[in-house]
């Protein structure tokens, strides 16, 4: 009788066992995107285990029952490795067979694009604007693009510019914990190229034949390293609805667009190194500049628009002579360079020269000409930090807060602003105390952090974000309240302080909405402003979308007359007429910005900074 209820219970786990493993593998084999091969080999082991358990192996001992498992486990495996996704490039249009546009020719040759769902957009993805940067182009000024014969089909964005990749069940994992946005699809099996040649551009634009409609260009972000524009948050499918054409690209990112060398430099005819994302930024605007009226754009209204590393290019681009004429209007959200010291995405010249040194170091390369011999692959495993623009003399001459004293920026009007809990997700693996905190405040204003605490002691504000990874601490709210205010707030506070100074419309806004995904972390603004709840539509009520057709519509008029305001759309003042800013949540009210008591401590801090140049 013992020995019957031991092997009922022993059977019991056994099964339980079996069940887990079951589940736990086909999460994995989701995801991680692998293809529907693997899931008809793993569920065939199963049932074969299974029915093996039933009418052989339980007549066996426990030695077999083992190597059974063993056999079943590296079945498993074989599932896994002979069904990981495929490459595959991202369709245009989330439409099974779309129907295709008539011909477009451009300066390059014929091509089409695809038609969105209700046919109410056309799309036209991978556009060629510029010669693939490789071989001997790799860390030279981009060129203009080949010609082409016959019609090219651009009914798929190119493959994402060279960078780092994470295995598939990291990112999926990421979008679980971080955006809550995860979904289950048999469509998504594939992994996202990546390569050199990736200077592609894609255009959203109303269906049909359309005159002189304003254009907006956008310009993703990641750091200057990472991203795509195949990200549904920037796609232009619901801004195009509304009567712009909507334009993104990639740019070299990494090490292929930002690193620096004096040898690189020496052989430019410009004398420039440092800065090929940003030049690849400006050859994508002269491209829409020569080619948009062939989709039924204007070249005279254009709004160039970008976040985060996007947002700091925006900002290099008003001060670039090389982009002078090649827009009129700016969209800046959650970054800028203008600080005296910029805080991220700008450095020095002699800091990015020694980046260039510690990436030939890396490699053994005593050469530019053998950095080029390596694979891209290879390449992107550096471990200098090539995250940032830099005075090259060429695309950017001086201390972007410079050109804006002397009045030489490029824009006309700006529209810019930042989110309220900018910088949760970047210290979410700090944990800070109280002697931490004062530390921070310290290092970053020097004598001046003892005026910051006095105002904002350590126990000010509540950490009223919470994640799985979230380190907290009794200083972490106001930490992040403080990094807030220096990394984001004050870089558009002093870009809209310039130009506003100038006597150019200048429209400041403060997202403030919270939901089930990113809420109102770095990046939360994108999916309303530009139209892509839909993308993931579960995680937004009716407040959601009420916010995002108000916001549309204030980036719609902006983009089309250079300001925003219009309509029945609560009224958005003028920075310059009222140093308020809009908060933009259920109800758009303007208010005073958060971070008004902070603002004349950085200052004295940033000072500093120009008493030493």
């Amino acid at each position: 009788m013992k020995e019957k209820k031991r092997r009922e219970k022993v059977s019991v786990f056994y099964w339980i066992l079996l069940v887990i493993v079951f589940l736990v593998f086909f999460a994995v084999l989701e995801l991680s995107k692998n293809t529907l091969l693997g899931w008809g080999i793993a569920l065939g082991a199963v049932i074969l285990f299974v029915v093996l358990e039933l009418t052989v192996l339980k007549k066996h001992g426990i030695i077999i029952r083992m190597l059974s498992w063993l056999v079943f486990f590296a079945l498993l495996g074989v599932s896994f490795f002979v069904s990981q996704p495929p490459y595959k490039n991202v369709p245009a249009v989330d439409v099974k067979s779309p129907e295709v546009t008539e011909i477009v020719t451009v300066s390059q040759g014929a091509l089409t694009g695809v038609y969105n769902e209700d046919k109410s957009v056309e799309v036209f993805a991978g556009i060629p604007y510029a010669k693939p940067p490789v071989d001997e182009l790799r860390w030279k000024e981009p060129q203009e693009p080949e010609s082409w014969d016959g019609v090219l089909a651009c009914d798929k964005f190119a493959p994402m510019s060279m960078q780092s990749r994470n295995p598939e069940i990291v990112n999926s994992l990421t979008s679980i914990i971080g955006y809550n946005n995860y979904k289950i699809s048999l469509y998504d099996n594939y992994k996202e190229p990546v390569s050199e040649d990736s200077l592609y551009l894609n255009i959203w634009k109303p269906a049909g034949d359309i005159k002189d409609a304003p254009v907006l260009v956008f310009i993703h972000g990641g750091y200057l390293t990472t991203g795509q524009p195949s990200f549904s948050e920037y796609r232009g499918e619901s801004l195009a609805k509304k009567g712009i054409i909507v334009v993104n690209f990639a740019y070299r990112l990494g090490v292929f667009g930002y690193m620096a060398n004096e040898e690189l430099a020496e052989e430019s005819p410009n004398g420039t190194t440092g800065n090929y994302g940003l030049l690849d930024q400006i050859e994508a605007l002269k491209w829409v500049n020569k080619n948009i009226r062939f989709f039924g754009g204007d070249a005279s209204k254009v709004t160039i628009a970008g976040e985060s590393a996007g947002s700091s290019s925006v900002n290099a681009l008003c001060v670039s002579p090389l982009a002078k004429g090649l827009f009129r209007y700016a969209i800046g959200e959650s970054s800028g360079i203008t600080p005296v010291k910029p805080y991220h995405t700008f450095r020095s010249f002699d800091e990015a020269l020694e980046s260039g040194k510690t990436t030939l170091s890396d490699f053994g390369a005593k050469s530019v000409e053998e950095l080029r011999a390596l694979p891209a692959e290879q390449l992107v495993t550096t471990t200098a930090d090539n995250s940032a623009m830099t005075v090259d003399g060429y695309a950017i001459t001086e201390q972007p807060y410079l050109t804006y004293e002397k009045g030489n920026n490029n824009e006309q009007a700006l529209l810019n602003g930042y989110n309220s809990h900018e910088a949760n997700v970047f210290s979410l693996f700090k944990k800070v105390d109280k002697d931490e905190y004062e530390k921070t405040l310290l290092n970053m204003f020097g004598d001046y952090g003892y005026e910051v605490e006095e105002i904002w002691p350590f126990y000010s504000k509540e950490l009223d974000y919470k994640y799985i990874v979230e380190q907290g601490g009794e200083a972490k709210g106001t930490y992040d309240f403080i990094l807030g205010s220096t990394w984001f707030g004050y870089s558009h506070k002093r870009w809209s302080d310039y130009v506003a100074s100038q006597q150019k419309p200048v429209f400041f806004y403060y997202f403030n909405k919270d939901n089930k995904s990113l809420r109102a972390n770095h990046g939360g603004e994108m999916p309303y402003a530009y139209g892509n709840l839909d993308a993931h539509r579960w995680l937004y009520d009716e407040s959601d979308y009420a916010l995002s057709e108000t916001m549309m519509d204030y980036w719609v008029n902006f983009v089309t007359t250079g300001d925003p305001n219009g309509g029945e759309l609560p009224e958005w003042t003028r920075y310059n007429e009222a140093n308020q800013i809009l908060e933009l949540n259920d109800s758009p009210r303007m208010i005073d910005d958060p971070y008004n008591s902070i603002y004349p401590i950085i200052d004295k801090a940033q000072n500093e900074y120009r008493s030493i140049q």
